[in-house]
């Protein structure tokens, strides 16, 4: 007989959230940990930031990676029996920031990469500085534009995160989709074995989806995309696993048929019609 956990689901995951190991978030990991055990989560990845040359001075994200390591080993002991814990990282990507990454990720060991642009143009999207003197339409395309540039040169990680993040900063809304610059970058991640993930945040932060919204993952879809990722990006225990529900039906219902976690920067591949 099949039990279910606390979301009804057989097997849970969340392969994207934060612990005070990260600048902007104060929980700690244990905190998290028994809030994933609580909702019946049985695999969970923490992906700590780590931006380097972050154009806002307000804010560090560095990684004390010996402390961090230590920490997920002593957690994969003490709950070890109740849940299965990954150590990640989240990459803050820019250009001028590619053999900074290559040499923290041949040195350090990762089961998960997530790969996030979280400024373009040497600016910051959450102050606001990206943003000033461009039109919404010129927001984009430079942020689109800086990530392909970014990906045709880089492809030391697992998946990009939220892809279109862009939007949740840019408060003025466009009427274009720019699918053409972000089919590029899917034809340019696809044949390298790279996946996407959805980022459930996108529903807290009021954009009324995901990141990314479900156009451009039927896009992704379309051009033979098929590594999927899911992550509620918590930086809080109850935001974890944050209307996955939704998310798994509606993958399905573009086509996908599996969710990936990652071990050894290595993916398993799990089937949606097992999650719903």
């Amino acid at each position: 007989m099949s039990i279910t956990n606390y979301w009804g689901l057989l097997f849970m995951f969340d392969f994207h959230m934060h612990s005070d190991f990260s600048e902007d978030c104060f929980t700690p990991m244990e905190d998290t940990i028994e809030a994933a055990i609580a909702k019946g989560f049985q695999q969970i990845c923490f992906t700590e930031h780590v931006d380097y040359d972050y154009p806002d001075p307000d804010f560090t994200f560095d990684l004390d990676t010996e402390n961090y390591e230590h920490k997920i080993r002593e957690m994969q002991q003490k709950y070890g029996n109740q849940i299965t814990i990954k150590k990640g990282i989240e990459i803050g990507i820019q250009p001028h920031l590619f053999e900074r990454y290559h040499k923290l990720l041949n040195e350090e060991t990762f089961d998960f990469i997530i790969c996030s642009m979280h400024a373009a143009d040497r600016k910051d999207l959450h102050n606001g500085d990206f943003f000033k003197d461009r039109t919404p339409e010129e927001a984009y395309q430079y942020y689109y534009e800086e990530l392909l540039y970014c990906v045709e040169r880089f492809d030391r990680y697992s998946i990009l995160g939220h892809i279109d993040l862009v939007k949740r900063y840019q408060k003025l809304n466009s009427n274009e989709n720019f699918h053409d610059i972000i089919g590029e970058i899917f034809k340019t991640i696809i044949p390298k074995g790279k996946g996407i993930e959805v980022n459930t945040s996108g529903f807290a932060y009021g954009l009324g989806s995901a990141m990314p919204s479900r156009d451009i993952l039927e896009l992704y879809y379309d051009l033979g995309g098929e590594i999927i990722t899911i992550g509620s990006d918590a930086h809080k225990p109850e935001h974890v696993g944050h209307r996955f529900n939704e998310i798994f039906k509606q993958l399905a219902s573009i086509g996908f048929k599996y969710v990936a976690t990652f071990s050894n920067e290595e993916p398993t591949f799990h089937k949606l019609e097992n999650l719903l």
